[in-house]
């Protein structure tokens, strides 16, 4: 039985993940809220990545981090504290946790390490300039572990489009909103956080033990095809 820490796992993706694995994995899971999900392979820590102390942790098979933010606003109207916390809750805070816990990881005989980052990393978007800045340094964070961990840790990043998230409930706020997503994407649908958290479970399993290193569009088409 493997051990998982998920870094957001009350809500969302996190969430979907944590029920997926929770009946034959031991999970961590650390977030500001408790998930209310309660298991006997599941030990809860309540508490702010950003700001608090982590906990020591023994064994840690794999690290799934989820905490994220959309910020849109024109360019214009982003100040400096935009950049900075975005910068800090997407990139940052992950930074803090990998190298708290590298020594687990590097103990583990198969380490997997799974990131975030968007869409808007790879397609120009209006009001997307904050997030698509820290998540596209998620990409680079990515690719520069997985060659310095090669044969040790692996480490990848999912790169999702819109998801049905409390994280996303501003964009799919009324039946309008929804069917513009919709319509805006070749497959007209936006995800489910499921959908996203078995590409996860995916990448921690022993079913990828030979990719590392790689960025993993999730997108309902909107990058790669014109239809």
């Amino acid at each position: 039985m493997k051990t998982i820490l998920i870094i957001g796992g009350s809500k969302g993706i996190g969430n979907a993940l944590l029920k997926i694995l929770v009946d034959n994995h031991k999970i961590i899971n650390i977030s500001r809220t408790e998930p209310e999900l309660i298991h006997q392979n599941l030990i809860n820590y309540s508490l702010d990545v950003i700001e608090d102390e982590l906990p020591i942790l023994d064994t840690i098979d794999g690290i799934v981090y989820c905490p994220g933010s959309i910020n849109l606003k024109p360019f214009s109207r982003l100040k400096l504290d935009d950049f900075e916390q975005d910068f800090k809750i997407n990139v940052l805070s992950a930074v803090k946790v990998i190298q708290f816990y590298l020594k687990n990881l590097i103990a583990s005989e198969s380490a997997s390490v799974v990131l975030f980052s968007t869409v808007a990393s790879k397609m120009g978007m209006p009001y997307h300039a904050s997030i698509a800045a820290s998540k596209s340094a998620v990409e680079g964070l990515t690719m520069s572990l997985a060659a310095e961990y090669a044969t040790k840790i692996r480490f990848n990043a999912i790169a999702p489009t819109v998801t049905n998230t409390t994280l996303a409930e501003k964009l799919l706020r009324n039946d309008k909103m929804i069917e513009s997503i919709k319509d805006r994407h070749p497959y007209k649908n936006f995800l489910e956080p499921e959908e996203v958290a078995h590409l996860a479970e995916y990448l921690l399993s022993e079913k990828s033990t030979a990719i590392s290193g790689q960025v993993f569009p999730i997108d309902s088409g909107i990058v790669t095809v014109k239809l």
